[in-house]
């Protein structure tokens, strides 16, 4: 293995070979531990720390690393206190997740770290989105992201690289080749000769690296860094190494050819550069010795620390209360003249307000920017923002979400638009999986708004038409909201924007262009999580959202003779359970209207609810209706059969008669 100091100081030489010896020395106390039966799961880096060594020695402190699972170097050349870490892989309440989640799986501003999640795709996307907002902000900063030569398949890696390269973003895409994903081998993966290669599809820069080789890997970051301050742009690194140890240590090594084996324990990175050090006398035995002897002693003391803490103690309320970030709602109250506008309007005039409000707030989506969105709601925008605000995106929803959490990690506030609701299904990853448990995680925000146009009634068939609000308000950690009208919409949505947050934001197509209300010119709020009383009766209950408040308004219109409360929901997660127990046991009587349909979805959760809340109090059972258990349909006639609005009139008659 060649060494080339090239300017580098016997300090900085000396520098190097600690950082690199830390992780190795505690991998070994580790392996130790494990056949003690002391520490469950291990993901092992032995053989590829110069990579994680070189990188985060070559960055500032201040510059956003995002590293795997096998990454320990930039923790500890980071330079987290050994006690931390160590809490964090056994669970313990001083880590970083409350033993909440495992490993590396974690972030931490402190230290300008961001883990990754199992999915290992959307780590690129974050690295994204945190790019941007340095860009945006100016401030010279790098990012660096890592992956595996395994999941280079994903497509969030290829969607990553192309926005990546489409944005300019100063990403440095770190590859580490370590020859096998779990047990297959690089052959069985991809057929292109070197991973680095496909940054010539990109437009990207790309270099192949010997990944063992320290003073490689840090005067190459070096040299990138200080390039991409004075030109922005993303570079591809295709670092060659070799994983010693298997995937986790109950893997094993058995399906690994053993003269592979030998020949790469030849390129041990620690020992090569340990041998380059003595025989250019920058370090002597006694040096080494002493080095070794100084993180032993860190390690043992740290270790013995941690064994000291105490198990974690299940708190319920703490549980529960760090699955959102904490928001208090500033109520704001509109002033001023009103104007009669539609809901698109509406929801158009609340991001536009919002954009005036908070200067960081960025709003990404297809075709949004100078053509103004799929339904126009952003027609204007650039001339108002500027296009690094108001930004056009590759059709990749995956990676747009993802890079929306990066900003909202780097300082800034996102809103996605998804040109309809259906589309998310792309996206659907980073959403339930990033988004929703990066608070209760490791307690950081996501502060993102996803806008999803929805709904049927316009002969848009399957993909086009959908309303898949239950996909989310299963999920722990995302605010849904689903408004029916132009004042609760922009009341809303301004909520929704300034909610540190994940929020699903639906928005009925239908709805866009028919229906009209006066709604303040100026900027206001309203809470999320409160129903409104749309009519009030004493026969029976109506709960609804979206579209199906109005066919329940045309309903009693044709039927005035029904007393009824009619509850308009408006947001799904919050629910509002006081109003809706509140009309409940007036009236004795409830149905409950969704578009979506019937099994699995929201109705069947309040519905649940209620009688298990208020069965005293009811007069006949809980009645729901949806859409017919089908995909949506595209013909008219097809379509209103599916849809509940006809059927809803009837199922209301008939429970008014038990």
């Amino acid at each position: 293995m060649n060494f080339e100091r090239k300017e580098l100081t016997n300090a900085q030489l000396l520098e190097l070979y600690k950082n690199i010896l830390k992780p190795r020395l505690i991998e070994e106390k580790m392996l130790i531990l494990i056949r003690q039966g002391k520490v469950s799961k291990w993901f092992s880096g032995i053989g590829q720390e110069a990579i994680a060594v070189g990188i985060t020695t070559a960055l500032d402190k201040d510059e956003y690393i995002l590293p795997m699972h096998r990454n320990l170097g930039v923790f500890t050349t980071r330079e987290i206190p050994l006690h931390r870490l160590f809490s964090q892989w056994q669970g313990k309440k001083n880590g970083f997740t409350k033993g909440r989640d495992r490993s590396f799986h974690f972030g931490t501003q402190e230290y300008k770290i961001i883990g990754m999640i199992s999915h290992l795709g959307p780590q690129m996307g974050v690295a994204d989105g945190i790019a941007l907002a340095n860009k945006l902000s100016k401030n010279g900063k790098v990012t660096a992201v890592f992956t595996g030569e395994g999941a280079t398949s994903e497509g969030d890696f290829h969607e990553a690289l192309n926005v990546a390269s489409v944005w300019e973003l100063p990403v440095l895409f770190v590859i580490e080749n370590n020859g096998y994903g779990l047990s297959t081998p690089t052959n069985e993966q991809y057929r292109c000769e070197n991973l680095a290669d496909r940054g010539v599809g990109y437009g990207m820069e790309s270099h192949i690296v010997d990944g063992n080789n320290i003073l490689d890997v840090f005067n190459l970051i070096s040299k990138l860094k200080a390039s991409m301050i004075e030109n922005p742009r993303p570079v591809l690194l295709e670092f060659k190494t070799f994983r010693m140890r298997g995937h986790e240590e109950a893997s094993g090594t058995k399906y690994v050819p053993q003269e592979l084996m030998d020949m790469w324990a030849e390129k041990d990175p620690v020992e090569n550069y340990r041998r380059y050090l003595k025989a250019t006398a920058v370090l002597s035995d006694e040096e080494d010795e002493e080095i070794r002897a100084e993180i032993k002693k860190e390690i043992d003391t740290d270790w013995a620390k941690v064994q000291e803490e105490p198990e974690i103690v299940a708190d319920l309320d703490e549980e529960l209360n760090d699955v959102y970030a904490p928001y208090t709602f500033e109520n704001i109250e509109p002033k001023g003249d009103t104007e009669n506008i539609r809901v698109i309007d509406a929801i158009s005039q609340g991001l536009s307000q919002s954009m005036e409000r908070h200067p960081n707030l960025v709003i990404m989506g297809q075709d949004i920017a100078e053509y103004g969105g799929a339904f126009k709601i952003t027609d204007g925008f650039v001339d108002k923002f500027g296009k690094e605000r108001v930004r056009n995106t590759p059709i990749c929803e995956s990676v747009i979400v993802s890079a929306a959490n990066g900003l909202s990690i780097n300082g800034h506030k996102a809103v996605v638009e998804m040109q309809f609701a259906d589309f998310v299904s792309t996206g659907f990853n980073p959403i339930v999986n990033l988004l929703a448990k990066q608070h209760y995680r490791w307690c950081e925000k996501s502060d993102v708004v996803v806008r999803m146009p929805c709904g049927g009634g316009t002969q848009a068939g399957p993909f086009h038409s959908q309303t898949n609000e239950a996909w989310f308000t299963k999920t722990p950690g995302l605010k849904v909201v689903y408004p029916a009208f132009p004042y609760d919409a922009k009341g809303l949505l301004n909520t929704a924007i300034n909610d540190p947050n994940p929020v699903m934001f639906f928005e009925h197509k239908q709805l866009y262009r028919s229906v009209y209300q006066d709604v303040p010119k100026d900027y206001y709020t309203l809470p999320l999580g409160k129903a409104s009383l749309i009519k009030e009766g004493n026969e029976v209950t109506i709960i609804s959202f979206g579209a199906g408040v109005h066919w329940a308004l045309e309903t009693l219109k044709n039927n005035p003779e029904i007393s009824a409360d009619l509850l308009d929901l408006r947001s799904l997660q919050p629910l509002d359970w006081d109003a809706i127990y509140a009309s409940v046991k007036k009236t004795s009587r409830v149905i409950i209207l969704q578009e979506d349909t019937l099994f699995g979805g929201v109705a069947s959760d309040i519905s649940s609810m209620i009688m298990e809340n208020c069965f005293e109090y009811l007069d006949a059972p809980v009645r729901r209706v949806g859409s017919l258990e089908s995909a949506i349909p595209f013909m008219k006639t097809l379509e209103d059969q599916y849809l509940p609005k006809v059927r809803f009139e009837s199922e209301l008659l008939d429970l008014l008669k038990y």
